[in-house]
């Protein structure tokens, strides 16, 4: 068992190297980053310093990766994500996925007639959104829209916009939000002539 936490520990740094370099960041942008010094960053990536809960938290939140990655933690047997149901103002959101940071992608369901916040809000972030049903009418910077289903919006939360459902039936809405300049890159073949 012990040698089995050696091998694990011992195969961290090598992950934290080669993610770091696919990431094609420098040690000083991960210093920057993190608060942890380029020589820490370059021992634990040698092997020379062992990796600690307090130095693997801000990497794993630097590279957007569950902690569960860097250090190669077995996978666990159920792979089903267990949505708890968020309820705001009326508006229900189930979370999609369970990773902390990058993309978060949420199943959101608007009752019908629900009105659009009177004060657009406007944060750090992408947004795309696709309507599965009903209509989604979409305020955002001065353009107002309605979407139907199988339309698909993307933008900038740093815009103010807020969303509402005009219509008699309830809207469903699949959300992915991601970090400031994240944007999805969506890959579909074209139409067959």
């Amino acid at each position: 068992m012990a040698n089995d936490e050696a091998a694990v520990l011992a195969a961290v740094g090598s992950r934290l190297r080669a993610l770091r370099k696919r990431r094609g960041t420098t040690l000083s942008d991960l210093a920057e980053t993190t608060g942890i010094s380029v020589s820490t960053l370059s021992r634990l990536e040698s092997g020379q310093r062992r990796p600690t809960l307090e130095l693997l938290l801000p990497l794993a939140r630097a590279h957007q990766v569950p902690l569960d990655e860097l250090v190669g933690a077995p996978a666990v047997g159920d792979p089903r994500v267990r949505a708890r149901p968020i309820v705001r103002h009326g508006v229900t959101f189930l979370p999609l996925t369970r990773r902390p940071g990058g993309l978060q992608a949420f199943k959101q369901i608007l009752p019908p007639y629900t009105p659009a916040d009177p004060q657009p809000q406007s944060h750090e972030g992408y947004e795309w959104l696709y309507v599965l049903s009903g209509q989604l009418r979409l305020r955002l910077g001065e353009h107002e829209l309605t979407l139907a289903p199988g339309e698909v919006a993307e933008f900038d939360t740093r815009v103010p916009h807020c969303v509402s459902n005009p219509g008699p039936e309830p809207t469903e809405v699949l959300n992915l939000f991601g970090p400031q300049g994240e944007r999805l890159h969506v890959r579909a073949r074209p139409a067959a002539r």
